[in-house]
C-alpha cells in the first residue's frame, strides 16, 4: 500500500518512518513538501534507518497523491516563522500566544485552513479512495473543514490523549495493554479530559488515583495540575487544559521565558538543516540530537509555571503520534479491530455539538474507519468549554472560506483567553486581517 506524506519535509517525519520499520501495511513511502532542501535533508535522515518501505520524494502533489491508499497531511503553513509571529502578536496585547491554543491557535488556523481544504479537494479528485490522516494543527479545527470536503475519510490524530491515558493507567497500578482495560475520555483536540480508568473487573481507578498525591506526582499530568485540582474536578484534564486552568501562570511564564517555543524550535530547526545538508551523512545523528532536545523542553514554560520538574524518561523517545498513526492504518489497512482516541464526526455521542461536529473521543477502528464508542455525557464545566471552542472553530472555519473578517474578529474574541473585543481587534489587524 502507497502511503503520501503531504508536508514530508518536517521535521517529525523520521518518527512516522521509524514506526513503519519492520511493519508490511506500508510498501511504498512518498514524500511530498515545497522545500526542496527539507526534502533532502528528511530523506537522508530516513536513508540511516534501514527496513522501512522505500521512499521517494516528489514536488509535484498531484504525483504524491495519486494511486495512494493513505493520506498524512502534516503541514505546517508559513512555517516555524509565522509560529512566531503567532505567538509575539498576542503576547505584545497581554494575552496567550500558543501553536494551538488562545489566539496563536487561531491565527494559525486562519493561516492553515486555505492550504487543508485545497489539500482535500486534490485528494477528492486524485485519489478518492484514499484514507487521510490528518496531523495538521489545529487538528480539530482543521479536521473539520477537510471533513466538509471527504467525509469521515478524514480523520484527526493527537498524542495526547493516548499518553495521558497509559501515564494515568500505569500510576493506577493498571497495564493499559491488559485484556479488558478501558477508559473514558472526551472533549475536542487539545481539550479533553479522561473520565474513568477501567480494570478488567470493571473497577473504576480513577478515583483512587485522584485522591492518592503520591501517585499523582509520578506522572507529567498529576504534576502538571497538582494533586489538589484534579480530584476537584473529578478528572484528569488533557496537557494543553493548563493553559485554561492556569491562564495568569501559563501566560507569566512564557513571557518571562528567554525565548517562545516559537524561536526556540525556528533556530533549532534552522540550524539542523542547515547542518543536515552540509553534512547528508550525519543528517541521521544531527536529527536525533536535535530530536531528544526537542521533546525534553517540550511544555517547559507550563512546568516551570508548577515548580518546574523533567519530563519522564519514557515520554522522551518521541514515540506518540507516530504509532497512532501506525495503528489507524493497520487497522483500517487489515481490518484488525482497534480502540483509538481520534478526531472524528461525534454523531450521536456528542449530541450538543451536533452529528457532524469533530470530537476527540475513543473510536473502534477497523475496514470501516473509525466509529466513536458511546461515552458518558460531559458535566456542564466540560459542556460549556466544548461548546465555546467548537464556536471558535466553526467561526474560523467560516472566516477561512468567505475571507470575512467578521467572522474572524468573532474566532479570536469569543476564545476564552482572549479577554477583549478591542484586544481581538488590534491581534487580527496586527495579523494582516
Amino acid at each position: 500500500m502507497k502511503l503520501a506524506i503531504v508536508g514530508g519535509g518536517g521535521f517529525r517525519v523520521p518518527l512516522v518512518y521509524r514506526a513503519l520499520i519492520g511493519d508490511p501495511t506500508i510498501t511504498e513511502l512518498v514524500l511530498h513538501d515545497t522545500d526542496p532542501r527539507r526534502l533532502r535533508v528528511i530523506t537522508a535522515v530516513l536513508a540511516a534507518q534501514p527496513g522501512g518501505p522505500p521512499v521517494r520524494a516528489a514536488t509535484d502533489l498531484d504525483d504524491a497523491l495519486r494511486g495512494a491508499h493513505f493520506v498524512f497531511s502534516a503541514v505546517r503553513v508559513g512555517g516555524t516563522p509565522a509560529r512566531v509571529r503567532d505567538e509575539h502578536v498576542p503576547l505584545a496585547e497581554g494575552v496567550l500566544g500558543q501553536e494551538t491554543v488562545g489566539a496563536g491557535g487561531v491565527l494559525y488556523g486562519l493561516r492553515t485552513l486555505p492550504v487543508a481544504t485545497a489539500l482535500a479537494e486534490r485528494v477528492r479528485a486524485v485519489a478518492p479512495d484514499a484514507w487521510v490522516i490528518n496531523f495538521t494543527n489545529p487538528a480539530g479545527m482543521v479536521t473539520e473543514a477537510m471533513s466538509r470536503i471527504l467525509g469521515p475519510r478524514v480523520i484527526g490524530i493527537c498524542d495526547s490523549p493516548v499518553g495521558l491515558v497509559r501515564r494515568a493507567a500505569r500510576a493506577a497500578g493498571a497495564d493499559p495493554d491488559a485484556p479488558g482495560f478501558s477508559y473514558d475520555y472526551l472533549g475536542l483536540n487539545h481539550l479533553g479530559w479522561l473520565r474513568r480508568l477501567s480494570a478488567a473487573d470493571g473497577r473504576d481507578l480513577l478515583p483512587g488515583l485522584l485522591a492518592d498525591p503520591v501517585a499523582l506526582g509520578s506522572f507529567e499530568e498529576g504534576r502538571l495540575f497538582g494533586p489538589h485540582w484534579p480530584a476537584v474536578l473529578g478528572a484528569l484534564p488533557n496537557e494543553y487544559l493548563h493553559y485554561y486552568y492556569f491562564q495568569r501562570e501559563a501566560l507569566e511564564a512564557v513571557r518571562s521565558a528567554d525565548a517562545t517555543r516559537g524561536e526556540f524550535l525556528d533556530r533549532q530547526q534552522s540550524d539542523f538543516f542547515a547542518a543536515a545538508d552540509t553534512a547528508p551523512t550525519r543528517a541521521y545523528e544531527l536529527w536525533e540530537r536535535t530530536r531528544r532536545e526537542r521533546e525534553e523542553t517540550y511544555m517547559a514554560e507550563n512546568r516551570a509555571a508548577t515548580g518546574g520538574s523533567e519530563r519522564d524518561p519514557q515520554d522522551l523517545d518521541g514515540g506518540g503520534y507516530d504509532k497512532v498513526a501506525l495503528a489507524l492504518m493497520r487497522a483500517i489497512a487489515r481490518d484488525e479491530r482497534a480502540t483509538l482516541i481520534l478526531n472524528v464526526p461525534g454523531g450521536t455521542a456528542v449530541p450538543f455539538l451536533g452529528p457532524d461536529a469533530i470530537v476527540e473521543i475513543p473510536c473502534e477502528v477497523g475496514a470501516f474507519g473509525a466509529r466513536p464508542l458511546p461515552v458518558a455525557p460531559p458535566d456542564t464545566h466540560q459542556a460549556g468549554l466544548m461548546l465555546a471552542l467548537k464556536s471558535v472553530e466553526r467561526a474560523a472555519i467560516e472566516a477561512a472560506e468567505t475571507g470575512s473578517r467578521d467572522a474572524a474578529l468573532r474566532a479570536l474574541a469569543l476564545h476564552p483567553l482572549v479577554d477583549s473585543v478591542a484586544v481581538a481587534d488590534r491581534i487580527l489587524t496586527a495579523s494582516g486581517w
